[in-house]
Order: C-alpha cells, then structure tokens, then sequence
C-alpha cells in the first residue's frame, strides 16, 4: 500500500512539473470564476436585503439569519468537502459544488417568504463550503508553494473584489427597475455555467486513490458545535436572557460537542479535521487569525450597506459606491502582497502588517455615527480592505507549506472552516448587538417625545418588522431610527477591532519557514521527530 501511495505521489510530482503557466491560468479560470460567483453571493443581498426584507414582510433577527444562514451552512460543511478532496477526484467535487450552487441561486430568487429564502440560502452555503475548500486544494496540489503566492493573489483579488463589490451590484440590480432583487440571486447562474465548462475541459489533476472513510460522527459532532452558538446568539435578549438557564443549556451543549468533537477526530481513522496538522504551530496560528478576519471580512459587507442605507439615507447604489474604497483596499492588499511574496519568498511581514491595517480600519469605523463625514468613512474602509487583503489568502499559504499535497485539502479547509466559523459567529454576535443597540437608543429617543414618543414605543417594541421599510414610517420616526442605527453601527465596528487584536497576536508567534518550491514535501522538508 505504501509503495502504491509512493507512486501515486510520485505521479503527481510529474503532474507538477508539466504544468505550464497558460496551464494554470486555463484551471484557475474555471475556479475563480466559480469561487466569484460563490462569495458574490453571500454579498450581493447585502445593500438589497433591506428591500428584500421589506419585501417579504421580514424582521431584524431575520435580516440578519439570511446571511447568517449560508455562513454557517459554509462553516460546517467545508472541513466535510476537504476531507473528501483528500480522497476523491477533486473535478468530479468541484462540478458537483457548482451544480448545487445553481440549484440554490435559482430557489433563492423564488422565494415567496423568508424562511423559504432562509433555506434556500443553506443549499448555496453548502455549495459555497465546497468551493472555499476545493479551490484552495487544487490550487496546493498542481502550484509549489513558492509560485502559489502569485497565483494566490489571484484568488484573494477575485474574493475581495467579490465580497466588496457584491454590494454595489446588489444596490444596482435593486435599483433598477426591470429587474428587481430576485436577479441578485439569478444573476450569479450563468457565470457559474460557464465555470463548470471550462473546468471540464481544463481541469486534469492525478487522483491519489485511497478508500473514502468519511468521519460521519466526527461530521456531526463539529456541526453541532458550530451551530448552537449562532442558534444562541439569534435568540439570546430577545427569546430569554443572556444570563438565563437556557443560554446555560445552549453554552453547555457548545462545549460538550466540542469536546467530544475533539475526542472523537484523536482516534478517527480519517479525521474530518485532522489534529495532528491543527496542532502544528503555523495552522494553530493562521486559525486563530482567520477567525478575526472572517469577522472583518463578512461584517463589514453586511452592516456597511445597512450603515449607508438605512442610516444616512443612500440609495442601494450609491451605498454600493461608496464602499468602493473597501474593495480597492483590498484589491491592492491582495494582488500587491501576492505578487511581492512570489518575488522575495517572504511572508510574514504581509500578515504582520495586514493585521496592523485591519485593526486600524476597525477601529476608525468604530467611531462612525450618524454625523461623521465620508472622508473619514473612506479612510476606515481603505485600510480595512488593505488588511483583509494581504491577510485572507497568504494564511493559507503559510499552513499549505507546512502539509504534504496529501492533506492539502484537510489543511486548507481548517484554516477556511474557521474563517467562515469567525465570519458567521461575527454577523450574529454583532447582528444581535445591533439590534438590542437599536432598540435601546430608539425606545430612549422615543420616549425622550412625551406621551406620544411612549405610545409609538410599545408599538414598537410590540412589532418592530417595520423599522426597516423607512418608506412606510412617519418622518420623525424615520428619523429617529436612522440616527440609532448610525450610533449603533459603530460599537459593532469598534467590538469587531478588539476581535482583530486576535490576528495580530497570533501572526506574530507564526514561524516564517521558507516557501518550498515542490507541490509535496520532500524529505528536507519534514518537521523533526517530536
């Protein structure tokens, strides 16, 4: 068995070495092409949910479980499809993501309700948990990890210009007329079409054959645990307290899965995620900063559009023009530090200074309210774009130079797992933060006006789905909670720069160890015994 997997390893070598560049820009085609249309998705709703939400007769908590929703279904799906890239043929999954995407994004623009849109949602956060692993894993198993850097600016270019772009065309697509926001989900299908065709035809990587011996308990067990605390955090200070023995319950059903996730991938044959690739230093590392960043990195495409929409009165286009500063920054950040790092083989210093950036950018956001002027909006977000950029992508190259083409999928999709886990616990936590903020600085402002302001805010407190159909709100009242949800956008901004403090702790105890030049590890290249 062990001179079968030599060979086959061995055939992938030689796969390596006889792809060319027009090769590799022929595959990643295809793959940036359907990783575009997947992360556009989960940003594209962004400045078009207040209509859809609206639209649908839908509510706060529910405004925030639209993005919620495919967040998680990403989270605890993605370790699930790495697994599997390690086992299976890495086209043949990847045109499967695909195809489930399409099957999503059609539903999703027929969605009568919320809850239907809400499940709808889940199917393309399954796609898309299959697409952040698969990419990765493809582009570490046919590019050496000191050529990917290049290649991998690529993807972070196409991510961050996806997730930040996403809201301008949202607003676009809403603002017209003739379409309406069912195309911002329809509008995603032909590009994923056309990804599929060009991957059948450009996509020819060596399959390494070993019996698939899927972790279905281990599966089950890391869904739960990222699960319950977005479940909790949606419900908690609205349904019951925070402090209450049913967050007790939901708190120690979280650990307990944990745990016993953690007892169960130690003696698993084939763990979901593997520990022994976890527990080494650089992917422990790059997984604690990933978390800050999905938190920055989905945060901020979510509550900035609802900042300039509802807040400060744009429009769903100017809102997706003025976020342009975010995805310069991060156009920049990530093409800029991919290319510098394929130049001089050194990436520390990127991570080190994306995190500074971040932080920054964070921190400036958070002390935005209601009057603050755009400049200095702008400057916030370009620094924050800049930081996500040089951050996202080059934390998973530095845990793909640690691990054999082997576990390339399994070490790709922890360090994607747990972005999107930081990313969708992020959007929950801050949603709720910002939804009781809301209410308090409304029911203050309210009751401030008297008699009328008290009546006004038992209805709202009663009903509250219509805080966010303006249109249908009397002007003072309008008025009243453009200026809450200016005030309380920024404490989300300024909770999510503590959170950024994470990264950069963590990317300052990562080892900067040399960018080899082979797609698998060769014996130099092995850790010594511990």
């Amino acid at each position: 068995m062990a001179v079968v997997e030599s060979q086959q390893l061995q055939g992938v070598r030689g796969a390596e070495a006889a792809l060319t560049h027009r090769e590799i820009l022929e595959i990643l085609i295809g793959l940036l092409a359907a990783l575009f249309t997947a992360m556009l998705s989960s940003t594209i709703v962004s400045n078009a949910l207040p209509t859809i939400i609206a639209d649908l007769n839908g509510s706060q908590t529910q405004y925030t479980w639209v993005v919620t929703a495919s967040l998680l279904a990403t989270t605890v799906t993605t370790p699930i499809w790495g697994k599997l890239a390690d086992l299976m043929s890495k086209k043949l999954l990847v045109q499967l993501a695909i195809s489930l995407f399409v099957l999503g994004s059609a539903l999703a623009g027929m969605a009568h309700n919320v809850p239907f849109l809400i499940g709808a949602r889940v199917l393309q956060g399954l796609a898309m948990g299959g697409l952040m692993a698969l990419v990765q894993a493809i582009i570490g198993a046919a590019i050496p990890p000191r050529d990917r850097g290049r290649y991998s600016g690529y993807m972070g270019a196409v991510v961050a210009v996806a997730t930040v772009s996403g809201p301008l065309i949202g607003g676009v697509i809403v603002d017209t007329s003739w379409l309406g926001w069912r195309w911002c989900f329809y509008v995603c299908v032909p590009l994923a079409v056309i990804s599929l065709i060009v991957l059948q035809k450009y996509l020819h990587l060596p399959v390494i054959r070993r019996k698939v011996r899927m972790d279905y308990l281990g599966a089950i067990l890391i869904s739960g645990a990222a699960s319950l605390p977005l479940i909790w955090v949606s419900f908690a200070g609205h349904d019951f307290a925070w402090i209450s023995w049913q967050s007790g319950l939901y708190v120690g059903g979280t650990i307990l899965l944990a745990v016993l996730a953690v007892v169960v991938e130690s003696r698993a044959a084939e763990p979901l995620v593997p520990l022994k690739v976890v527990r080494e230093r650089t992917t422990a590392l790059a997984i604690m900063a990933s978390l800050a960043v999905g938190v920055a990195m989905f945060g901020s495409a979510v509550f900035l559009g609802q900042y300039f929409q509802v807040a400060r009165g744009y429009s769903p286009t100017e809102a997706g023009l003025l976020t342009i500063p975010m995805m310069l920054g991060s156009l920049i950040g990530s093409v800029g530090a991919g290319q510098l790092i394929s130049r001089f083989g050194k990436w520390k210093r990127f991570l080190v200074g994306g995190s500074i950036l971040l932080i920054a950018g964070l921190g400036m956001l958070g002390m935005i309210d209601h009057t603050t002027p755009y400049w200095f909006v702008g400057v916030g977000m370009l620094l924050m774009g800049l930081g996500m950029g040089m951050l996202m992508q080059n934390l998973v190259l530095a845990v793909q130079n640690t691990v054999d083409v082997s576990q390339i999928g399994a070490a790709s999709a922890s360090v994607a797992f747990f972005r999107s886990l930081g990313g969708a616990v992020g959007v929950s936590v801050l949603g709720a933060v910002l939804a009781s903020r809301v209410k308090t600085l409304l029911l203050e402002s309210l009751l401030a006006l008297g008699p009328r302001g008290e009546q006004a805010a038992r209805k709202a407190e009663a009903g509250g789905t219509s805080l966010l159909d303006l249109k249908h709100l009397p002007p003072q009242l309008a008025d009243l909670v453009r200026q809450a949800y200016a005030d309380a956008t920024g404490r989300i901004f300024a909770i999510a720069a503590v959170i950024a403090v994470i990264s950069l702790v963590a990317v300052l105890f990562i080892h900067e160890a040399p960018l080899r030049r082979t797609v698998a590890l060769q014996p130099a290249d092995q850790p010594p015994p511990s």
